[in-house]
């Protein structure tokens, strides 16, 4: 079907209309993230009205998903594999469930530290050893030895008699450690846990630090439902222009 003079673009004016330059407009065709296009006789290539939609719609999903996913999405349109292009898309909306999912687990594990008691203090003066913080936290001393080679208690050492003492800091680690092992968190949840312990040193600072990462991913969730919807306005556009001929319809 050839295209008439008056629809045509110039790459330099499509490039324009997102601001980029004419040789990424040449690279989104060779990638796929635009559809094929045609060339007239001297060689240039023709860019229409689709094109430009199609621009438009790898922007929107590029602020939700990120330029990889987009690629790999509006690729997958442009060849005719849509089934791949919603596996890409739907790929991109189950890593947020899980994020928040995690999320709240992890919101959830302050709130059971929040709600206990710090365990009794260690003297300053040279810290507690192991077995006085096993009683302390209710475990065996090989339960801490575990969660040390875990990477998740960090005790000191003892000159000379390399004895492990830990500090107030470290005591209350293993007690958060003790406390949401009981409650069936997973490592990787107490990991998260001591991390963010580890680097503001205040429970309720970490709480309000994940409230708001939690509504920063509201709003990356929003951004990527923009964009799906864009997605399938173009895809509803696509099947209009281009009708699936009647022998390989279904019945």
């Amino acid at each position: 079907m050839d295209v008439a003079p008056k629809d045509r673009l110039r790459a330099v004016d499509l490039a324009a209309t997102v601001g980029i330059s004419v040789q990424q407009v040449r690279n989104y065709v060779e990638v796929g993230v635009l559809p094929p296009t045609r060339r007239t006789a001297s060689g240039y290539r023709i860019f229409t009205g689709e094109h430009a939609r199609a621009l438009t719609v790898a922007r929107r999903l590029a602020e939700g998903h990120g330029w990889s996913r987009t690629r790999e999405i509006m690729a997958a349109v442009h060849s005719g594999d849509l089934p791949a292009a919603l596996a890409a898309l739907d790929g991109g909306h189950a890593e947020l469930d899980r994020e928040r999912a995690e999320i709240r687990r992890v919101l959830g594990a302050f709130e059971t530290v929040l709600a206990s008691p710090p365990a009794a203090r260690p003297a300053p003066r040279h810290g507690a050893r192991i077995g006085e913080v096993a009683a302390l936290v209710g475990v065996r001393t090989a339960q801490l030895r575990l969660w040390e080679e875990r990477g998740l208690l960090r005790p000191g050492r003892t000159p000379g008699t390399n004895y492990r003492v830990y500090d107030e800091a470290e005591l209350r680690a293993a007690q958060v450690i003790a406390l949401l092992r009981r409650g069936a968190y997973p490592f990787e949840i107490i990991e998260a846990v001591l991390g963010e312990l580890r680097t503001t040193g205040s429970p309720q600072r970490v709480r309000a630090e994940l409230a708001r990462r939690e509504q920063e991913l509201h709003a990356r969730s929003l951004r990527r439902l923009r964009g799906s919807a864009a997605l399938y306005d173009y895809l509803s556009a696509r099947d209009d222009r281009h009708p699936v001929p009647r022998s390989d319809r279904r019945d």
